[in-house]
């Protein structure tokens, strides 16, 4: 029996046959996929997951694709969560964790939707696999269409960093530039789906990728022992990837999977250059999320009218959470903290939300006890020349001619 039943509207409960749709005709809410939970409840077990492969498929059962042997996977998921003691003590948490999904096939969290949306998208016939992106997910759908054998057409802001673009590039796929911002790229591919028949990722097939999202919070209970931490940090594009979060727990409870009903908080990261969902949370009305036009270095999450900015500040309101919002300057400068604290080197995305993390810390949210998880989506090659751009040299650099003596003059050993 097929486990996935149909798609539901997640504001007026209107239901729907299996379909390439993400809005709800009645309503214009967001299409969410539905399980036959009571099916799943008789298999879903934590020995049936760690028999798994040791990757995000080991949650098969809890994705939309119904034969795994149908999966396009390039060994995403089952990324390191690591203990952060280092930045921990400069932090004063003392069950501080890092989510590391920089170390991704395309090393970004983007990897584990993309599997999903071309697993479901290649079963049911689709040829051409698209997106719009500000370049992580355009970097995935481009490495995962080549896997998959299937035509790909990405669509991007047309000042993209230099970096991305060739990542993306290497793959050969059909790369349109659009002259705009991300929410232009979107809008544009939104009118795309009515002439076109491509599987757009996050568009016309959306309620399918999103699913994919949930592993990462899979992964942390599983890796955490089969417990939920007390707090986790996300960063905040268009806040489907909160959203699903906020259902990974809902569903690890669900099925037995960890001890307890206790749900964490969950708090957004913004950059202060793109913050509607920010903007809003802090507001006499959190549930008017009012674009904004980005302007901030963390181009992977600069999305100026989320899609998902009201289901975030709800869930972080429900949960315990907050939404914080960092500079430019404090981007960077986490950016630099994590390296030098922990050895991993984040994009401006991860910058951001360690920047917040370490605003949180330092402003006395926590005790020091809690476990808390802070996800870290991207690698900071993706985005390395907002170092160059702000004074990236070391400050323990040293230039010296090629002798002894200049050596010794210009370098100090302890």
């Amino acid at each position: 029996m097929p486990k996935l039943l149909g798609l539901r509207c997640r504001e007026c409960g209107a239901e729907y046959e299996l379909q390439a749709t993400h809005v709800c005709e009645m309503c214009f809410g967001p299409l969410d996929a539905v399980y036959d939970q009571a099916a799943l409840k008789k298999i879903v077990s934590r020995s049936r997951i760690e028999q798994g492969p040791s990757s995000m498929w080991r949650y098969c059962d809890l994705l939309p694709v119904e034969d795994s042997v149908a999966v396009v996977t390039l060994g995403e998921g089952f990324t390191p969560l690591v203990k952060a003691e280092r930045l921990g003590a400069e932090l004063g948490l003392r069950n501080l964790y890092l989510k590391n999904d920089s170390m991704n096939p395309t090393n970004s969290f983007k990897d584990r939707v993309v599997s999903v949306a071309i697993s479901w998208a290649r079963a049911h016939g689709f040829e051409t696999i698209a997106c719009a992106s500000t370049g992580n997910l355009a970097n995935a759908v481009a490495a995962y269409a080549a896997r998959a054998g299937l035509e790909c057409f990405v669509f991007i802001p047309i000042d993209l960093e230099p970096a991305k673009v060739a990542a993306i590039s290497v793959f050969d796929p059909n790369l349109v530039a659009v002259r705009g911002n991300y929410d232009d790229v979107n809008r544009l591919c939104s009118q795309l789906i009515e002439s076109t028949p491509w599987a757009f990722c996050n568009i016309n097939i959306r309620p399918f990728y999103a699913e994919g999202s949930k592993t990462l919070t899979f992964e942390t209970a599983e890796q955490l022992g089969w417990k939920l931490p007390d707090e986790i940090i996300i960063p905040i594009a268009s806040g489907c990837q909160f959203v699903r979060h906020r259902q990974a727990v809902r569903e690890l409870i669900e099925y037995g999977l960890v001890r307890g009903e206790r749900v964490p908080a969950f708090t957004g990261a913004q950059a202060l250059g793109c913050a509607p969902v920010y903007n809003a949370f802090h507001s006499d009305n959190p549930d008017r999320v009012l674009p904004v036009k980005p302007d901030t270095i963390a181009k992977s999450i600069a999305i100026g009218n989320p899609s998902d900015g009201v289901y975030v500040n709800r869930i972080a309101r429900e949960t315990g959470g907050v939404v914080e919002a960092v500079t430019e300057e404090e981007i960077v400068d986490a950016i630099r903290l994590l390296a030098r604290t922990e050895g991993i080197f984040t994009e401006t995305a991860g910058g951001v939300t360690i920047g917040v993390l370490a605003k949180l810390a330092r402003a006395g949210r926590w005790k020091g006890d809690e476990t808390v998880v802070a996800y870290v989506t991207g690698h900071g090659l993706k985005t390395a020349d907002v170092l160059a751009s702000a004074n990236g040299h070391s400050s323990k650099r040293v230039e010296i001619d090629p002798t002894m003596k200049s050596f010794r003059e210009k370098v100090s050993i302890s």
